[in-house]
């Protein structure tokens, strides 16, 4: 029974906690505008930077990482509060704050594609693989000036590079590396039309123009 009511807090306050859109809250105090009316629509960091600027991108990069962060440190206090392992609680956090993030309850369900409260989520679970990740994502970025692909790539890397840390440091790595593999199919669906664009050659490139 304590397994059940730490799942079912765990969940909920995560999903909760991951329903908070920084973006969307970032942009309608910024400049009473809604993020998701403009540019690709996504309530995320890159398309606050494209319409709103620097310190509203800042603010949503700040909020949506720090959300991933708190989610699974709340998720590992409430499993060890009813005696279950916390190292589940992180898991079930990470998992229902992302899907919280995509599908936020307060802002109709469209929400972000959760790169940002991943990384967060990542940072708790495993700050090792995070490292890694982010050498991916700034070389990926660097040649290509795409976050979408410096994602796209974090996203198919993810599980790879779990079960290669995992297993040079001799911990288990099949729970890990099925959760990590579960985030990347999330993201990589949230990031389908970035597919399309990249291959049709018009996805956004950092420091481009606006089209007016």
């Amino acid at each position: 029974m304590n397994t059940l009511w730490a799942l079912l807090s765990s969940a909920a306050c995560a999903y909760l906690l991951g329903s908070i859109s920084f973006a969307v809250i970032v942009s309608k105090l910024y400049s009473k505008k809604d993020v998701r009316d403009y540019g690709s629509g996504n309530a995320g960091m890159t398309n606050v930077l494209r319409n709103f600027g620097k310190l509203p991108a800042a603010l949503t990069l700040l909020g949506d990482f720090t959300k991933g962060v708190v989610a699974v440190l709340l998720g590992r206090y409430l499993f060890s509060l009813f005696g279950v392992t916390a190292f589940d609680g992180a898991y079930v956090a990470g998992l229902f704050a992302l899907l919280g993030h995509m599908y936020p309850l307060y802002f109709g369900f469209k929400g972000g594609k959760g790169v940002l409260t991943s990384a967060g989520i990542i940072l708790v679970i495993n700050p090792i693989t995070l490292a890694v990740l982010l050498v991916e994502f700034l070389i990926a970025f660097g040649i290509s000036k795409m976050v979408s692909l410096g994602s796209i790539v974090d996203a198919v890397s993810y599980p790879i590079v779990t079960y290669i840390v995992l297993k040079v440091s001799g911990e288990p790595a099949l729970i890990n590396t099925l959760f990590a593999a579960l985030i990347g199919i999330i993201v990589l669906y949230l990031h389908r039309e970035n597919i399309k664009r990249i291959f049709a050659g018009t996805e956004y490139k950092f420091g481009q123009k606006k089209e007016k």
